[in-house]
């Protein structure tokens, strides 16, 4: 008897520790939307001051400013000119996990052709010194908003976490060159090496309200590349008296397609795109030298140094073969971006967690792109950090619907005609983020 009333009463504690479980889980998750619909207004506000004053790479000096003033007034203890216009804000809350949370902050010079009513009408000078139009064409002013909005969040929900927030304003991600630098300037040292990196990405093609997810390489290896191809100019009469950089120069390209078809595996991604190609002066003359600008792009390293190595294999090749003296220069422009590889178990605990906040049929797994994103450098260092970037919808499902009844692609990131359903797609940035750092700090161990 004894027994059987131990076993009862065992019973229901665990009956009732398991309710009261869902009971607090559901509490804040309701909190979580409450909050995101509490602040929406003020977001907004700030997206739509972001969006209407972007700056270009390596200039974002407002930006960072705003963005510090921000962090500081909810509390967080903040770092500005961390690798250039780097900030680091950080939220000590008691013994437990580290978690990094990053958003970029560069725009790009584009002219804005939307008919938002906030739309970016700025003029930047660029590095070259040339005046441009600036715009935030790749959404990293939802990114920047939704930073804000989580650390708002995550303030709000203290006694719902124990241990470190650090929260990443990221410059110049467009040229690569961001992350890289505040890492070099001593970000895991000076502020701790964290157990967990996120990040998200504005998506052109998902309906608002959805995140999509990658397991596993979720963006490309990136290499800008210049090639020099000399020749000996000439008469275009006679041609017998020169080496042609142009002719030689075209079998370059022609062969440079083979590295993919016929020297990558099948089963292996990668693009090579010659996307300019300089040459000549006059219809009757024949140039020394011809430039070409390529773009390279692979998920694995391993693909990524085969195609760098064909690339000076073959243009040497058909120097030689031509019976050049000056063999072609090849060059790595700008920073090179490694490939995103997501941790696949933190990627899993993501979903999870925009699972439990959004619902299964807004949470859908995604094909990984050619795109590149300098994110991946965090995951990249002798700390191994685990990272994960997933994708955050931006589009009014009307418009995906359009797009597809009528065979027309939609605006893609970039786009001067980009406009996102900014709002909601904020929110929904919130919410995963939050129910993720929330999740993920209330794992045992250090």
């Amino acid at each position: 008897m004894m027994k059987t009333t131990f076993l009862l009463l065992s019973l229901w504690a665990m009956l009732f520790c398991s309710l009261w479980a869902q009971k607090t889980t559901t509490t804040v998750q309701q909190r979580i939307t409450s909050g995101t619909e509490k602040y929406a207004a003020a977001w907004f506000e700030l997206y739509k001051h972001l969006h209407q004053n972007p700056e270009l790479s390596e200039q974002e000096q407002e930006t960072s400013q705003k963005l510090a003033q921000e962090l500081r007034q909810l509390g967080y203890e903040v770092t500005e000119r961390f690798g250039d216009y780097g900030v680091v804000a950080v939220l000590k809350n008691g013994k437990g996990k580290t978690l990094l949370i990053r958003a970029d902050t560069d725009g790009l010079p584009v002219e804005e052709k939307t008919d938002l009513p906030y739309r970016s009408t700025q003029k930047r000078i660029d590095k070259k010194g040339n005046e441009v139009a600036a715009m935030h064409a790749c959404g990293h002013d939802l990114h920047m908003s939704v930073l804000v909005g989580t650390a708002q969040m995550m303030v709000d929900l203290k006694k719902e976490w124990q241990g470190t927030l650090i929260l990443i304003a990221q410059p110049a991600e467009e040229v690569g060159s961001g992350a890289k630098a505040m890492l070099e300037a001593g970000l895991y040292q000076k502020f701790g090496t964290p157990d967990y990196a996120l990040a998200l990405h504005a998506n052109a093609n998902l309906p608002h309200g959805t995140i999509g997810y990658c397991p596993k390489a979720a963006l490309a290896n990136v290499d800008m590349v210049n090639i020099t191809v000399f020749g000996e100019g000439g008469h275009g009469a006679y041609p017998h008296t020169t080496k042609d950089p142009i002719v030689l120069a075209s079998q370059m390209v022609l062969a440079f397609q083979t590295i993919v078809s016929r020297e990558t595996s099948p089963t292996e991604a990668a693009v090579v795109t010659v996307g300019a190609f300089h040459g000549g002066t006059k219809h009757n003359i024949i140039s020394d030298q011809v430039e070409l600008q390529l773009t390279l792009r692979s998920y694995s390293d391993e693909v990524r140094q085969h195609t760098l190595a064909a690339l000076k294999r073959i243009a040497d090749g058909f120097a030689q073969a031509a019976g050049v003296e000056k063999m072609p220069k090849i060059e790595i422009d700008g920073n090179p971006t490694p490939a995103t590889l997501n941790d696949p178990a933190l990627t899993t605990k993501v979903a999870a967690s925009a699972t439990r906040i959004l619902g299964k049929e807004s949470v859908v797994e995604v094909s990984p792109v050619m795109g590149g994103e300098d994110f991946s450098r965090f995951g990249r260092t002798a700390e191994k950090v685990p990272i994960c970037l997933f994708w955050l919808g931006t589009v009014a499902p009307e418009k995906i619907e359009a797009s597809k009844a009528q065979g027309t692609p939609l605006p893609s990131l970039h786009s001067p005609f980009f406009a996102p359903v900014a709002l909601p797609s904020i929110q929904t940035g919130v919410k995963v983020m939050v129910q993720s750092a929330l999740d993920l700090f209330s794992e045992k161990g250090n």
